[in-house]
């Protein structure tokens, strides 16, 4: 397990605070409240330990499939269905929602290798992130992949938490499949908008894990 790059900053500032918290803590609690003191150390560290968590980066076998659209996110399936799409494409689409959790690992990834066509962040709200409206109305980052002719778009949606979307992808940039298009602090959802004739593989409920599970086939 590694940490994401965009833990530094958070997990050096956090590791400093929890040492400032804990000495003044024990300097000046310590000897009268010993029992406040030491929860305040737990505490602290049990915070500590989940930012720390929060950004990691676990080593996985990642799966590269010429005809696989891969997940870009670890979390839970909670919506399939068939959308009248709203940005970018003009037809019906497949929607595919994986909502992430603060526990969920968080690095996003390419579910397939292509082109990027499109790249746009959008200014929004920060509705819950199971809300219906968060794709449309909610902080969001839209990539869309081109590949054989065929195009997917990948929505990073930010959450009443998670209110950092970070997205290294630019048009005309060639990615390949698994590897990183961004990351969301502190838990959220990805959308992904599918052509009408792609074969799903994955059921509401389901937890798919980023760059290893297999959304769909075209």
């Amino acid at each position: 397990m590694t940490i994401h790059k965009e833990g530094y900053k958070t997990i050096a500032i956090s590791t400093i605070l929890f040492g400032v918290i804990n000495v003044l803590s024990f300097y000046f609690l310590s000897s009268a409240v010993p029992l406040i003191s030491w929860i305040i150390f737990i505490g602290t560290l049990g915070l500590l330990l989940f930012l720390i968590s929060f950004f990691r980066i676990p080593k996985r076998t990642h799966t590269i499939e010429e005809n696989a659209i891969v997940a870009p996110a670890d979390g839970k399936v909670v919506v399939i269905e068939e959308v009248q799409a709203d940005e970018y494409f003009t037809d019906r689409r497949i929607q595919v929602s994986i909502f992430m959790s603060p526990l969920n690992v968080h690095v996003n990834r390419n579910p397939v290798t292509g082109e990027v066509v499109y790249s746009q962040y959008h200014k929004g709200k920060y509705l819950v992130a199971w809300h219906p409206k968060s794709s449309t109305e909610n902080e969001r980052h839209s990539v869309v992949y081109r590949k054989d002719g065929k195009e997917i778009l990948v929505k990073q949606i930010a959450g009443a938490v998670a209110k950092r979307i970070c997205n290294y992808l630019q048009p005309g940039q060639q990615v390949k499949q698994t590897d990183e298009m961004g990351f969301i602090k502190f838990g959220s959802r990805v959308d992904l908008l599918l052509p009408l004739d792609a074969k799903i593989n994955v059921k509401i409920g389901d937890k798919p894990q980023g760059g290893v599970t297999v959304i769909a086939t075209w």
